[in-house]
């Protein structure tokens, strides 16, 4: 990602809509897991691994580029510059892993997944959401360095042939999925900006509305998955 979207994205993320949204699904997610050995992967200036530490977890920023680790450090988060493709840990490591919004950016997945299985203790968790629907595809992917769009079966089908278990893989920004396929067809860049505060939380109240209604399964802009290392 740009560097220009990167200090955006750190700017917005406190109080965008969608960044809101997400830290809720993350921590709503690491509810029941005892906190351990953390790694977010791509995390950018930190956003989620605040959360992580939140919820008290020992947990390690791991960011490729320099701008978003060094937002991340200014915010007082342990950081670690790295490629998910060559992660510098060592085996069995770590507890839990995410990767929110990252796999998308990488061309060599397999090789990603790869890694986090790896650094992974047997039985540990992996959570990553990653941008869903190749027909959705349009120039804000390409603005903000995407390579894919996932479907349902090509996210399984990545974690199964490098050894994780799904626990859940379902869809999220489901509502909002007809207004968003609508405005990319519009943009000619990254339609990530600033809403109305009134706009905002509009679609905070229509993407939260979500958590209490089952429209997992439904077509999304967005996918959410829980997978594992098995214990073997």
């Amino acid at each position: 990602m740009h560097h220009e979207e990167i200090r955006k994205l750190a700017r917005l993320e406190d109080s965008h809509w969608w960044y809101r949204e997400r830290r809720h699904l993350l921590a709503r997610m690491i509810r029941r897991l005892t906190p351990g050995i953390a790694l977010d992967v791509g995390a950018a200036g930190g956003g989620n691994t605040r959360v992580l530490v939140a919820h008290g977890w020992r947990s390690t920023a791991v960011e490729h580029g320099e701008e978003g680790a060094a937002i991340a450090a200014a915010r007082g988060l342990p950081v670690v510059r790295a490629d998910a493709c060559h992660l510098p840990f060592a085996d069995r490591t770590a507890d839990l892993v995410i990767a929110f919004d990252v796999l998308e950016h990488i061309s060599r997945d397999d090789a990603a997944a790869a890694e986090i299985h790896r650094v992974l203790k047997p039985g540990g968790t992996f959570l990553a959401t990653v941008p869903a629907d190749p027909r959705l595809w349009s120039a804000h992917d390409v603005a903000v360095g995407h390579v894919r769009r996932y479907t349902r079966s090509s996210l399984q089908a990545l974690l199964w042939r490098n050894g994780f278990e799904i626990r859940s893989c379902r869809s999220w920004n489901v509502l909002l999925r007809p207004v968003a396929a609508w405005r990319r067809k519009r943009v000619s860049g990254s339609d990530l900006q600033e809403p109305h505060p009134l706009v905002n939380r509009t679609l905070a109240a229509v993407v939260g509305a979500e958590r209490y209604l089952s429209v997992g399964r439904w077509p999304g802009v967005s996918l959410l998955v829980h997978a594992r290392r098995p214990q073997t």
